[in-house]
């Protein structure tokens, strides 16, 4: 993938800067103001994008120097050249016109909600390794290191924090500090149970909840597939739709003149404990391969939330009050298994794989994380339990010739504090995944948040390197860590881990403060 870096915007971006610092109010009130008109226009350009329409070089430039005052004066300070297809302008724009964060996970398309939104990701700008790129060659290490070494010396950090910059292009480690201790790595653990998950089943791969029926007993069976997204809302919003298996599944019955079913529920899929280590939290649910809105008892979508007792049973419940709606009688529900003389009734799907991983990451989610690592674990042939799981991520990580000396992954969520990953890890992963070879692996970098607009980085970096910075976020009491991706202040993709450990209590915002510097700084420094 080429980067090429337009030399008028270059020269003219001292200038654009300070205009736009001096014109940030007028231009927030007018981009307020223009969001109707651009929604419609963004609409009405969509058919000509997809045909392909390629703008001439003179359009490029004119639309950047335009767009990059709006972009400067509402999240980016200095956000560096455009790439040739103007993507952070149409990045910025898109999210302005929808009128909410944008973003990887979009959920469907106005009639054809099967169909997942493309995400409006960062593409053009993701070089990968062994790619070309007529951006300036990649930072000097000896001047990275000036610009980092201090910022790491905040005692918010830590006493031992550790850090690793990677070029994406070559592969080739700019800096390092403590590069191969292996620390908790949080969240950032979703990462690694990406390209895990990635590489073992594939980008397009989809997880499918059915429901059948025993030919002798006229049993219906809901047979989990570990699809974590399943929902039972009125709205699915492109995701598999438990209203929708049920209404297929009493069709399916009524043409067999079947009015009246006992019920029960089938999650053998998944072996072992279904409690995570840290007992039963706000953060998710049990494990379990069936479940539907990830066992929430309100309606948040993401986040902490108080959840059902049994996943599993609340969804067979919830199935079969919809049955009932369809005019078929149905049991109490109670667990069994599905022979293999079941005949399927009906099923739903997920969103592709791709999609998964992108919201598990945009949104850190780690009933997403847990449902992805035992499926790695089934799909290599492992016992689909965390011990499974531990030993799946790291077979397909060494597939892939990942560094895993000191690496540990005990859930796939980075809950456990027992995960242990190094910064070189990191930074690896996130190579490997720009690498132009393992196209697979894209979305565990598209679906990482972007600064300042979507997810857990969605009010962070707004007055830095917003829109620049995309990067996964890790909290655990005494733990913070930050991995992600950087389009330097020449254009040039760079990877970056910081991770820290054992912090003060109380230091909690200090230490993110601490981290969002740093990524602000590898940002805006050229470093040549």
């Amino acid at each position: 993938m080429v980067v090429p870096e337009l030399r008028p915007w270059r020269a003219a971006r001292p200038h654009v800067v300070r205009i736009a610092h001096a014109l940030r109010p007028h231009l927030a009130r007018a981009a307020a103001a223009a969001r109707p008109p651009v929604a419609r226009l963004v609409r009405a350009a969509r058919p000509q994008v997809a045909r392909g329409a390629v703008p001439k070089a003179w359009q490029y430039a004119a639309g950047a120097a335009t767009a990059g005052l709006a972009l400067a004066a509402g999240v980016v300070t200095a956000a560096g050249p455009w790439d040739s297809t103007g993507q952070r302008t149409a990045e910025h724009d898109r999210a302005v016109a929808l009128g909410r964060a944008g973003g990887t996970d979009h959920g469907g398309v106005p009639g054809a909600p099967s169909r997942p939104r493309p995400a409006p990701s960062a593409g053009p700008v993701l070089t990968g390794l062994g790619g070309v790129s007529t951006v300036k060659s990649a930072p000097d290490g000896r001047i990275l290191a000036d610009a980092l070494t201090p910022l790491l010396k905040d005692p918010a950090l830590g006493p031992r924090p550790a850090a690793v910059v990677v070029d994406v292009t070559t592969g080739r480690r700019l800096y390092g500090a403590k590069p191969d201790s292996a620390l908790t790595p949080a969240s950032t653990t979703k990462i690694a149970t990406a390209v895990a998950a990635l590489s073992a089943m594939g980008a397009d791969h989809r997880l499918t909840t059915r429901a059948a029926l025993e030919p002798d007993t006229k049993e219906v069976v809901l047979v989990g597939g570990g699809d974590p997204t399943l929902t039972a809302r009125e709205k699915a919003d492109g995701w598999a739709s438990l209203r929708t298996l049920a209404g297929r599944t009493a069709a399916a019955l009524a043409e067999r003149g079947v009015r009246d079913v006992t019920l029960s529920y089938d999650t053998t899929l998944y072996a072992g404990p279904r409690k995570h280590p840290i007992g039963v939290n706000p953060n998710l649910a049990l494990v379990s391969p069936l479940m539907a809105d990830e066992g929430r008892t309100d309606d948040s979508t993401s986040g902490p939330a108080p959840r059902v007792e049994n996943p599993a049973a609340d969804a067979a419940r919830r199935f079969g009050d919809l049955l009932e709606s369809y005019g078929v009688k149905a049991s109490v529900p109670g667990p069994s298994k599905a022979t293999t003389r079941a005949k399927t009734l009906a099923k739903v799907s997920s969103p592709p794989l791709s999609v998964l991983v992108e919201r598990m990451l945009t949104h850190s989610d780690n009933d997403i994380a847990e449902s992805l690592a035992h499926q790695t674990a089934i799909a290599t042939g492992n016992r689909a339990d965390f011990a499974g799981a531990d030993k799946a991520i790291g077979s397909q990580l060494r597939r892939l010739g990942l560094p895993l000396k000191g690496a540990a992954f005990k859930d796939g969520s980075g809950l456990n504090r027992s995960d242990r990953m190094t910064p070189a890890l990191l930074t690896a992963l996130l190579a490997k995944a720009a690498d132009p070879a393992h196209p697979e692996l894209r979305p565990a970098l598209t679906g990482l948040p972007v600064a300042g607009f979507t997810g857990t980085l969605t009010a962070r970096y707004t007055d830095g390197a917003a829109g620049v910075v995309r990067a996964k976020t890790g909290s655990l009491s005494g733990v913070n860590t930050l991995a992600g991706t950087v389009v330097d202040h020449d254009g040039r993709l760079l990877a970056f881990a910081f991770m820290s450990t054992d912090t003060a209590p109380g230091t909690e915002a200090a230490t993110r403060k601490a981290l969002d510097k740093l990524a602000t700084t590898l940002a805006n420094c050229g470093c040549r």
